[in-house]
């Protein structure tokens, strides 16, 4: 049997409500936080501006990197190479997960904004197939391989680190603004994308147009890392390093991860998989859909998509203090029967022809989608326990992101184009939805519970106080699932430094 030291290194911070003292708790410093959520925010918004532009220009990029007189195959082409990027990203997360439950969450974080920004940099420098050739999309793809490797470790660190600063009652708020960011990426991406052109003329995209969206990730990317950078790391994680060092214990590896912590990797596969899949059916595929499959003005079809995604940004922050409130069952429940029962209505209404019921069309799912977004960012991480969170996050998520939500606008495309059935997107988002119920079903609920393996989180002294009276409902012990021989029982760990300073 597996010593107590040992199990305590694999599982994290652990204490019984009775034995909980008030510099065990840690009261969050509220400017700190802000700061964090934005560095976090900032970093995703940079990676899916990238992908917002690649996704927005792909017709675009199509007649640029891959000669064909067929548009539809020059968008899959397209799409392919956007694809094959996500085949690399399991790889970022098994690399810098480890690293950063080894080293710390801001460091890897800053690392992999810079490789971000290079990745998205280098595509605007990358001459058209015109002038050197196969040469084009291969240094198309190598590129593209450089950002899915770095994004590998960018999600997971981002989650983790807005989790592990939050308090607990204000965990669901806190993680939506990672997904505000997305949309706020994405937003200026669709945006930039469209600004360019309806002032230049096609034949200007083509020969320089589409460069100036990747040549503006270079600046983007370096404001990112001067925020991160001046970051401090997580309270969680320093109390679990603390924690380590004075035991002078052996932190757990990746057979630690998938020997003990395989059912909660198999239930975030489930969850990413709903959520990435609708994502990037509407955010990514559909501006395409909309141009290729039905015929749609790209420009039209642009700004519909941007005006969706502005009403989704204030949306999400709602729904991420529903999250808090309601609890994240209920929201990622919801929106998956949504998906079952509206999906096909809404591509009805899509490929109707006329833009006010486009709009609407386009409009519930986004909708659907919010449910997922405000909620997904604090339930993920909530998975895990503070020594593997990180890794654990990273590999489950881009292993499913690769598998299905990458996947899923080359997918879409070839069904489409194979079968002539414009309502595939909307079968495609119902198998996904199934996924999501049944994945839910097996996840207790933890709004306002703290993180597994780490100190309760609170906002003022006195919450913390009310929490050593008894006052609150959430107790440390409700952390605690039960792992039979490999379940940590309960001992004392230092606190974070921060709580004390909080605390005095």
């Amino acid at each position: 049997m597996q010593n107590p030291i040992a199990q305590h290194a694999q599982f994290g911070w652990f204490k019984s409500r009775r034995e909980l003292a008030i510099d065990d708790i840690t009261v969050v410093d509220r400017s700190l936080l802000n700061r964090a959520v934005g560095a976090a925010a900032l970093g995703n918004a940079m990676e899916w501006f990238d992908f917002g532009v690649y996704g927005y220009i792909a017709v675009t990029l199509g007649r640029v990197f891959f000669p064909s007189g067929d548009p539809t195959l020059q968008l899959i082409a397209t799409l392919a190479t956007f694809a094959v990027a996500f085949l690399v990203r399991p790889l970022g997360g098994l690399v810098f997960g480890p690293l950063g439950d080894r080293y710390g969450r801001h460091k890897i974080l800053a690392l992999t904004m810079v490789m971000m920004a290079v990745g998205t940099f280098c595509i605007g420098l990358i001459p058209s197939y015109e002038r050197i050739g196969i040469a084009a999309p291969i240094l198309l793809l190598v590129a593209r391989l450089v950002q899915g490797f770095s994004t590998g470790g960018e999600y997971g660190g981002a989650a983790t680190f807005i989790a592990e600063y939050s308090t607990d009652q204000k965990r669901g708020l806190m993680g939506s603004w990672l997904e505000f960011g997305t949309l706020g990426g994405y937003i200026a991406g669709a945006g930039t994308v469209t600004a360019l052109q309806m002032m230049l003329s096609d034949a200007e995209m083509l020969a320089w147009g589409w460069r100036i969206p990747f040549l503006v990730g270079g600046p983007l990317g370096l404001l990112g890392l001067y925020m991160r950078l001046k970051l401090e790391e997580t309270p969680a994680f320093q109390a679990y390093t603390e924690q380590v060092d004075k035991r002078e214990t052996d932190r757990p590896g990746l057979s630690d991860l998938f020997r003990l912590h395989w059912p909660q990797l198999l239930k975030c596969m489930g969850l990413v998989l709903v959520f990435n899949v609708t994502d990037y059916m509407l955010l990514t595929y559909m501006p395409n859909y909309l141009t290729v499959t039905m015929g749609y003005a790209e420009t039209k079809g642009l700004l519909l998509i941007i005006l969706v995604m502005l009403v989704m940004m204030p949306l999400n922050v709602i729904g991420g203090m529903f999250s808090d409130r309601l609890g994240r069952r209920p929201m990622i429940i919801g929106a998956c029967i949504a998906l079952l029962v509206l999906a096909i209505p809404s591509m009805l209404l899509i490929g109707s022809g006329n833009d006010w019921l486009i709009f609407l069309g386009l409009m519930t799912l986004g909708v659907a989608l919010v449910c997922f977004t405000s909620s997904m960012p604090s339930t993920l991480p909530a998975l895990f326990y503070t020594p593997v969170r990180y890794s654990a996050l990273s590999i489950s998520f881009n292993l499913s992101v690769s598998l299905f939500g990458g996947t899923t606008p080359l997918v879409t495309a070839w069904l489409v184009s194979r079968t002539g059935d414009p309502l595939v997107p909307a079968y495609y988002l119902m198998g996904a939805a199934v996924i999501g119920i049944v994945t839910m079903l097996t996840v207790r609920e933890t709004a306002g519970m703290p993180l597994r393996g780490s100190p309760p989180a609170v906002e003022t002294k006195g919450e913390a106080l009310a929490l050593l009276k008894g006052d609150e409902p959430v107790t440390v012990d409700d952390m605690i699932p039960t792992l039979g021989a490999a379940e940590p029982a309960p001992a004392r760990a230092p606190s974070p430094s921060m709580a004390r300073a909080a605390l005095t």
